[in-house]
């Protein structure tokens, strides 16, 4: 019986750490992203709002 699994020097099963990972939420940019879009402090680099309308 041969197993196709792939492991780590330390043990650690890749495949299972990678679908874990996937399962895990937002990434640090698409929680930025969300933040600036539903208002956040030092979020404007993520912004879409153009500053030239807000200002009218």
């Amino acid at each position: 019986m041969q197993t196709d699994k792939k492991y780590t020097v330390a043990g650690t099963d890749i495949d299972e750490v990678k679908r874990l990972n996937a399962n895990s939420g937002l990434t640090y940019n698409e929680l930025n992203a969300l933040i600036a879009k539903t208002g956040g402090k030092g979020s404007a680099q993520y912004s879409d709002t153009d500053p030239a309308q807000v200002k009218k």
